[in-house]
């Protein structure tokens, strides 16, 4: 395939696939099945990082098999782009070649180093991985990879077998530009891995390969005109039509390893847990040298067993008659399972199946940044396979995220599992205490396994609380393996393995397995504390720069609610701000991203937008504010990319003013979703409010709308997270939201709560932010407004008609304070402004007094000179009031000042 024109396909339907259109033809099953398992995975086509694995043999049989081919191929391709991989069965390259070795020093470590895995489960459609996959020969061209770093590439790659058993065991792969393509490059990968495959038998013991011969010249035998080589080596992975899982497999490994014990001849049937039955044939077998061994086969039911497939006399091989072919098994096709010694392949089943067992654990343990979940999962997969029952101890501290200063002190049990529900251990959740000389004390002492072949010879363990001891025991609990859990140097907690089924007790092999079992688990064990200890820091950073309170006003009653997302913190907050003029100011918002960084932005942000808020800026204003605010930011940290910073990606915010005077709220949004309000019947609406871009784009105008809202009506705020998620459709949750709102008469914390139990996921992606707000209102008898003429004889006669008024509510001893406030208020807007002119007095929690004018010059408070005749008007109402200030409106500015009614 070359670089153009074939390459428009793939590309463009890959374009379609990533955005859920429907896959245009011309794709190839095997591309997009893989496509399809990525995105099942949660794989994302931009990920360029890829598990790093230090603990690959580089010595292995496999490589060592391969290195003269791998060596051959780079001579071959010297010169050229061309480079070769030998990578593991789990995907984890093990070798590279490069046809010229300076392309090495151009590329990054991940396609250079070994130790990166290309599992098809981290690195998307690529050669290796699908290799693995498919189990054949595979091409991946450009952009059939799932990743966008690998779309200026091809590649072929074939699985490499081990022919006794038929398990792949590493994948050979060829890396090449698009135009590298030539036809007879399959043959040659093929033969390549072939040679490798070859080499791999050579390295087989001579015994071994002498009992394999024999088992083939037998099939020869049955085969009239086979030639050399070309018996029915088949791996039991491809026995029968649709194969067999890998559950599958194991217990037919386990029932040849049974038969391999005896040298004489056996047919067994077994039935499979999906009602599949397989009928195992065991036969004695010698090779011409005379090694005596065993070969075990699997056939499916319904092909009958041969008659006389060995000869029972001596047991070497004879030519039996062809077998006839059976309906599950098309032309009588049987399956290798085993073939050797008896001992030797009793332990090598029993070798493979620990390797088995670890490869599984590997993908199985640590799935979550959970210690107890990490625990569990360890215990889960040594119950049956190693133990019949595991408990797992580890200290409150390592719980918490921290390091435990007396791990042997704070024991804490995390897990009881085994083969029954009834345990015969103490539960989980109950606090361990050990003594000196128990295998577990020793194990802890120490920091190495302590193996205990006969529980009842452990006196240290029955002497710490015989009745408990004997209970287990009487249970047939009769072997233990107690390994530490260690990682980083950090000692994490102990895990016990018991047996109990199986007489035998535990050997040194167990003991290793269970050792490497419990390495792995506590690298991951350490991996959640360290993420657990992160988290509890970014809740604690986060919380701290949320409100600690709500603050005190009268325009609406509050209550709120912060739900954290379970992935990390995120950067949703909630404000409540009171203004002049018995105003309140309701603030929701969110920064893109998670960790750290993002709830460090959402702290500026809301400081800001504070500090915003009370310099009485419109909200549309005060989103320009933040906007410029959060782009200068980025600007700023984009130019520290070499100090580690992440830079800032953007933020939504809704920002509403309500007056209680009026009952008017003025609100904007920025990329947030629009507010719910409840009217006082229960009747539930989303206003109409101009979208808004999110902050961090600069330069696009906000747009303010103003919404009358009716008395004890309700106005509910909240981040995306409350109604989000990959779970439902967005309007399917405002629906929700919607029906769970539409309640009358509950008070603002009822409201959440009800709000937070309905629409809430139980396991949040991201976080939640919930502001409620009952709208309260100022009674018009309580406000008094008189509009003066730009006149300053009018002033005095403003002066008596508040002192009047002051005294209708009872107030009288503010009349004096309020008089001078208003005298001087009124008397500089009328000197110093242009009409209207108009005062207002509020009494609500406070008394406000208030004068408008139509100029935008604001007054400035400052110490007048001895000298001067005027500049104290101000001055003195700065001490009379408990607060002032100034506001613009779009026609002009108001000046007010409040005074505590309890100041006379």
């Amino acid at each position: 395939m070359g670089a153009t024109g074939e390459q428009i396909g793939p590309a463009r339907s890959r374009e379609r696939f990533l955005v859920g259109d429907p896959v245009a033809d011309g794709v190839r099953s095997p591309i997009l099945n893989s496509w399809q398992r990525c995105q099942s995975l949660g794989l994302s086509p931009d990920q360029t990082d890829l598990p790093y694995r230090d603990d690959f043999d580089p010595d292995s049989r496999l490589v060592h098999a391969a290195q003269p081919v791998l060596d051959r191929l780079a001579s071959r391709f010297a010169g050229s782009q061309m480079n070769v991989s030998l990578a593991d069965g789990n995907g984890t390259v093990l070798q590279r070649r490069f046809g010229e070795p300076a392309l090495a020093r151009t590329l990054p470590p991940i396609q250079t180093v070994p130790g990166f895995v290309f599992a098809e489960r981290f690195a998307g459609t690529n050669g290796i991985g699908l290799a693995l996959a498919e189990r054949h020969l595979v091409q991946v061209y450009g952009a059939e990879h799932f990743a966008e770093r690998s779309q200026s590439n091809a590649c072929s790659a074939i699985p490499i077998r081990d022919r006794l058993s038929g398990h792949i065991v590493g994948v050979l792969c060829f890396g090449y530009p698009h135009g590298y393509e030539h036809p007879q490059l399959p043959a040659l990968v093929r033969r390549a891995a072939e040679s490798i495959e070859r080499r791999l038998m050579e390295e087989r013991s001579e015994r071994e390969r002498a009992l394999l011969r024999a088992y083939l010249d037998a099939g020869h035998a049955a085969r009239p005109g086979a030639g050399p080589g070309e018996g029915p080596a088949i791996g039991l992975e491809e026995l029968g039509d649709s194969g067999l899982d890998l559950s599958d497999q194991m217990i037919l490994k386990e029932k040849a390893t049974e038969l391999m014990t005896g040298t004489q001849r056996a047919a067994v049937e077994v039935l499979l847990p999906h009602g599949r039955g397989v009928t195992l044939l065991s036969s004695p077998v010698t090779s011409l040298s005379g090694v005596e061994g065993v070969v075990v086969e699997a056939v499916f039911s319904g092909e009958p067993p041969p008659a006389h497939h060995f000869s029972p006399a001596t047991g070497r091989a004879a030519r039996p008659s062809a077998p006839a072919p059976g309906p599950s098994a098309p032309g009588g096709v049987r399956g290798l399972v085993l073939v050797g010694e008896p001992e030797v392949g009793k332990y090598a089943v029993a070798a493979r199946r620990r390797l088995e067992l670890l490869a599984e654990a590997s993908t199985r343990i640590g799935t979550t940044l959970d210690v107890t979940r990490t625990a569990r999962e360890l215990a889960e997969m040594a119950v049956p396979r190693l133990a019949d029952y595991v408990t797992v101890d580890v200290p409150e501290a390592v719980l918490r995220g921290e390091e435990s200063a007396d791990p042997r002190s704070e024991l804490h049990r995390t897990v009881v599992h085994g083969i029954t529900e009834d345990c015969p251990f103490y539960p989980a959740g109950r606090r361990v205490e050990l003594r000196s000389g128990t295998p577990h004390m020793r194990c802890l002492d120490s920091g190495q396994a302590v193996l205990e072949a006969d529980l009842r010879e452990a006196v240290g363990w029955i002497d710490q609380e015989p009745e408990h001891a004997r209970r287990i025991l009487d249970r047939d609990v009769h072997s233990l393996i107690s390994v530490p859990l260690l990682a980083r140097g950090v000692l994490l907690g102990i895990a016990s393995f018991y047996r109990s089924q199986d007489p035998a007790p535990f050997g040194e092999d167990d003991s290793w397995l269970a050792q490497e079992l419990a390495a792995r688990a506590a690298l991951c064990i350490d991996n959640a504390r360290r993420y657990t200890r992160e988290h509890t820091l970014a809740l604690a950073l986060q919380e701290s720069l949320l409100p600690r309170g709500v603050p005190e006003q009268g325009a609406v009653e509050v209550a709120h609610h912060y739900l954290p997302a379970e992935s990390g913190v995120g950067g949703d907050w909630f404000d409540v701000i009171p203004l002049s003029g018995t105003r309140v100011a309701l603030l929701v918002g969110d920064v893109v991203g998670h960790g750290l960084h993002a709830a460090a932005t959402m702290g500026r942000l809301r400081t800001a937008a504070r500090n915003f808020a009370e310099l009485e800026l419109a909200p549309d204003e005060l989103l320009t504010h933040l906007d410029n605010l959060l782009v200068r930011l980025d600007r700023e940290e984009g130019g520290a990319e070499d100090c580690g910073s992440t830079g800032i990606v953007g933020a939504t915010c809704l920002y509403a003013v309500y007056d209680p005077t009026s009952r008017v709220c003025t609100m904007a949004r920025a990329g947030h979703p629009p507010p719910a309000l409840v009217h006082p019947g229960g009747r539930v609406t989303f206003p109409e409010l101009p979208a808004g871009p999110p902050l961090g784009l600069g330069g696009l105008p906000f747009e303010t709308a103003e919404i009358e809202l009716p008395e004890g009506s309700t106005l509910v705020l909240y981040t995306d997270g409350l109604v989000e998620d990959r779970e439902r459709d967005i309007d399917v949750a405002l629906d929700q939201l919607s029906h769970t709102l539409a309640e009358p008469d509950r008070s603002p914390e009822e409201t959440c709560r009800a709000v937070i139990d309905a629409m809430a996921p139980e396991h949040p992606e991201d976080d939640i932010a919930l502001l409620v707000a009952r709208t309260r209102t100022v009674p018009a008898e309580r406000i008094a407004t008189w509009n003066v003429s730009a006149d300053p004889s009018l002033v005095a006669g403003v002066r008596a008609a508040a002192t009047r008024q002051l005294a209708d509510w009872g107030l009288d001893e503010l009349a004096f304070a309020a008089e001078l406030m208003l005298s001087e208020l009124v008397t500089n807007a009328v000197r110093y402004g242009t009409e209207p002119i108009q005062v207002r007095l509020v009494h609500d929690s406070a008394l406000i007094c208030e004068v408008s004018d139509g100029s935008s010059t604001a007054p400035h408070l400052r110490r007048a000179a001895s000298t001067e005749e005027g500049g104290r008007g101000l001055f003195l109402v700065a001490q009379l009031a408990r607060a002032w200030g100034t506001r613009y409106t779009p026609h002009g500015k108001v000046i007010w000042a409040e005074c505590a009614l309890d100041a006379a």
